[in-house]
């Protein structure tokens, strides 16, 4: 295996200098969304279930959000490597134009019909009222991280990941701060609760538009040309619909499928407990995933950058091979770490923190073990889908490898668990893993063909 990871002179070097500061702004991103869980989870587990039930919709959002920053990385990391610096802003303006006017149709709808759109996700209408006002607020938070996330987006794919990084450090502090005056009432501010909580998110998306605005003013790697981002033309209207759009519809109909996940929970006898153990096992996975998540977009730089450089197709498929089998590596080191930790941390110390006692810890128990186990599975498959495949223009068959393992076998295998024969938590737990399992092979078998690899920066007649 090692034999097989060697690659040329600080390689690995200029890997990890693009991937830390990625992990790191996921860490940030995902421990804002653990403290958020572990504050709201201090009023109680039903104001956590309502929470939880009110992100299913948001995570759509989030999803979304990710879906275009994604599709916007596609273009991006390979005009990078053409060093066509206007491509850019007109891919930036595009994304700027879809994204916003996609998350701001969503953010009205939940705004308008908050308790309807609840009642589709748990059988329990009582939490729908609970939950409600943090829905009609959190939607808009999401059309301002639309906007910042983009521009970050944008510059990681020049090779500036530490700019997210440090945008969204901020965000989440700020957050964090926020949420302790807004939800239990310190320095003077109304205990609002669970509405507290979505007004501290929305602040802080504020303020992370607000530093893009004021740092892309500035840019030097990026340099704005307001020309080519409010008048992007036909042309980059066509590409990103080409290949951009599949990947936002490709992240919107993963997401969707994610979100019913939750409202199988949601149905189940036990509705309160799973969601409130799957809200925390939830953001505690994402947490070790964040290694996953960083090597699978350096993948992508890294990737794009070669095809748009012109590199040969021998060279193209030996480096996407050498970063898929290294980020197999590290997914068995996080996933041992946290297998170990399970009995040692999280059974003891952490689940009763967060209030998690009797069937609620046994089913986050399940949930952990089963996903910690499948964090090697995952790695390779989020540097598969998210980096090389889509970083290789392979838009349309990423999102058939991406979609048909979650909806054809999880989310039915899970329902069939859940609903069906009510088999208990460990059954559920192994079903919600089964779309990693299953999407392994085919991810393997589609780079092994070669027939990834697309320049998607030629023009329309080009094509």
């Amino acid at each position: 295996m090692f034999n097989l990871l060697r690659r040329e002179p600080g390689f690995y070097k200029w890997l990890w200098k693009l991937s830390l500061p990625m992990i790191l702004q996921n860490l940030i991103t995902f421990s804002l969304g653990l403290i958020d869980t572990f504050m709201v989870s201090q009023l109680g587990n039903e104001e956590m279930a309502a929470v939880t039930a009110a992100n299913v919709p948001v995570f759509l959002l989030t999803s979304i959000v990710f879906g275009v920053q994604s599709g916007l990385g596609v273009l991006v990391s390979q005009y990078w490597g053409k060093g066509d610096l206007k491509s850019i802003n007109r891919a930036l303006g595009v994304a700027c134009l879809i994204g916003s006017g996609i998350t701001l149709t969503l953010a009205a709808i939940f705004a308008l019909f908050p308790v309807p759109v609840m009642d589709l996700l748990s059988n329990r209408h009582d939490l729908s009222l609970l939950g409600a006002p943090y829905l009609q607020i959190i939607g808009f938070s999401y059309v301002f991280n639309m906007l910042s996330s983009i521009y970050a987006s944008a510059q990681r794919n020049v090779e500036n990941p530490s700019f997210g990084m440090k945008v969204f450090a901020f965000s989440c502090v700020l957050n964090i701060g926020l949420n302790y005056l807004l939800i239990f009432g310190h320095g003077g501010f109304p205990a609002l609760g669970i509405r507290g909580a979505a007004i501290a998110t929305l602040l802080s998306r504020v303020s992370e538009v607000i530093i893009c605005v004021f740092c892309a003013l500035r840019s030097k790697n990026i340099p704005l040309d307001l020309d080519c981002l409010l008048r992007p033309g036909s042309e980059m209207i066509y590409r990103f619909l080409k290949y951009a759009s599949p990947v936002v519809l490709n992240e919107t109909a993963w997401g969707l499928g994610n979100s019913l996940l939750t409202v199988i929970l949601g149905y189940t006898d036990n509705s309160v407990e799973m969601l409130a153990a799957s809200a925390v096992m939830g953001n505690l996975s994402r947490l070790f995933l964040v290694v996953c998540f960083g090597l699978g977009d350096a993948t992508a730089v890294i990737v794009g950058k070669a095809i748009g450089e012109g590199k040969r197709r021998e060279e193209i498929m030996d480096l996407s091979k050498s970063l898929l089998r290294f980020d197999v590596v590290m997914g068995i080191l996080v996933g041992s770490v946290a297998l170990i930790l399970v009995p040692v941390l999280f059974v003891p110390v952490v689940f009763p923190l967060f209030k998690l006692f009797g069937e609620s810890a046994d089913i986050a128990t399940a949930m952990a073990v089963t996903g910690f186990a499948a964090i090697p599975l995952h790695a390779y498959t989020v540097a598969c889908v998210v980096g090389v495949l889509r970083a290789g223009g392979d838009v349309a068959f990423s999102t058939s490898l991406d979609l048909g393992p979650e909806w054809l076998l999880c989310l039915p295998l899970t329902a069939l668990c859940a609903l069906v024969l009510k088999t208990g938590c460990w059954p559920i737990a192994i079903a919600i893993q089964m779309e990693n399992v299953a999407k392994l092979p085919l991810c393997a078998w589609r780079i092994n063909s070669g027939k990834w690899i697309h320049d998607v920066t030629r023009g329309r007649n080009e094509l």
